[in-house]
């Protein structure tokens, strides 16, 4: 298999416009880094802004807020989430394509894994053939990027393990890193930013594209037919194809309910939305520059609610026209809605300001 990063984003940028979006609903906003966003400073904001248009009742999930991006808050948000995590913790991080410039700080990440006892981080290798497209150049990649605090672990240096998704739409079972599963707990510490084919990069797509193993897993949550891949030599789109838009979103939502079913209480979600490009960190020094101001830092034990509050922050601010095209576009808002339909999560919920 010969698949390059380029001809991944080739591919992802035939997906058309569409995606409906729901009108703004009526909340306190007040002026902050240049744009507005939601007001904390009064109760909880439940439910403050439904992208996806679906509608719900009853209980609510709690995500908690800051907007302020620095480790003191990262690990104070975390301690608002960590009551059932125990024993050896992966901590699930994008650790980006050489020089990335739009990966999570290096020195806010080693402090915070020094806070987390029996911790290490973890990765898998990529699908497209690129810097760490195997395990030799995923350690060197770790090394020019700073990933050299602790240990890394690249869970599929040495194959996979199958994971059951259980009432899956398109997925009865995903191969995960082989090494997941000698994990207690996991956090999933995502920089939250765009993407090339899923329109948003949040804790979904951390876990679900993020731990599914480079050559298998991967192959599996993208679509592609083993049989179908051409003879080395030849080009990714000699013959081979992916689907895009809703069912690769629905795929996602497959992949991560089969880690989040594995893992059950035992893990937990960070979502850090700075530097916020439309490219994912798979794009390194390719990306394009965020057009958008920051916005804060993210915490929840639900995974919906996490990835629907940062929606709604896009949507709510004014600056994050382009983000919001790159959503729209891949018809991103799937992943929220699919995993609903999964009962993955709560789409409803609190956002409770911790400042």
């Amino acid at each position: 298999m010969n698949i390059t990063r380029r001809d991944l984003f080739k591919m992802a940028g035939v997906a058309a416009v569409g995606a409906a979006v729901g009108q703004f609903t009526t909340q306190p906003v007040e002026a902050a880094h240049g744009k507005k966003i939601l007001k904390l400073n009064a109760a909880p904001i439940v439910g403050s802004k439904n992208v996806t248009g679906q509608k719900f009742s009853g209980t609510a999930a709690k995500v908690y807020f800051t907007e302020k991006i620095d480790t003191p808050h990262l690990i104070k948000l975390y301690n608002k989430i960590n009551g059932e995590i125990f024993g050896k913790v992966g901590i699930k991080l994008h650790t980006g394509e050489p020089q990335g410039p739009n990966i999570l700080p290096r020195d806010m990440v080693r402090t915070f894994q020094a806070q987390v006892p029996n911790s290490n981080i973890i990765e898998t290798n990529t699908l497209y053939n690129g810097a760490r497209y195997t395990t030799e150049g995923h350690l060197e990649t770790l090394k020019t990027n700073g990933w050299t605090f602790c240990p890394v672990d690249i869970m599929d240096a040495n194959g996979g393990v199958n994971l059951p998704v259980k009432g899956g739409k398109h997925l009865q079972e995903v191969t995960m890193g082989k090494t997941l599963v000698d994990y207690d707990s996991v956090i999933v510490l995502t920089h939250f930013k765009g993407h090339a084919m899923g329109g948003f990069g949040g804790s979904l797509k951390n876990i679900a594209i993020g731990m599914a193993s480079g050559q298998v897993g991967k192959v599996q949550v993208h679509g592609y037919k083993l049989a179908e891949m051409p003879p080395p030599g030849s080009t990714w789109f000699d013959g081979v194809s992916m689907p895009l838009k809703e069912e690769f979103m629905e795929r996602m939502a497959d992949s991560g309910k089969a880690t989040c079913d594995f893992f059950g209480k035992r893990i937990v979600f960070l979502n850090v939305m700075r530097r916020m490009s439309v490219d994912c960190d798979c794009a390194g020094v390719g990306a394009a520059e965020p057009t958008c101001a920051d916005v804060g830092i993210l915490a929840s034990n639900d995974i919906l609610a996490i990835d629907q509050a940062c929606c709604d922050l896009v949507w709510t601010a004014n600056d994050t026209k382009d983000l919001r095209e790159r959503i729209e576009s891949r018809h991103g808002l799937r992943q929220l809605s699919a995993m609903a339909e999964l009962k993955m999560g709560n789409p409803q919920y609190e956002l409770i300001g911790i400042d």
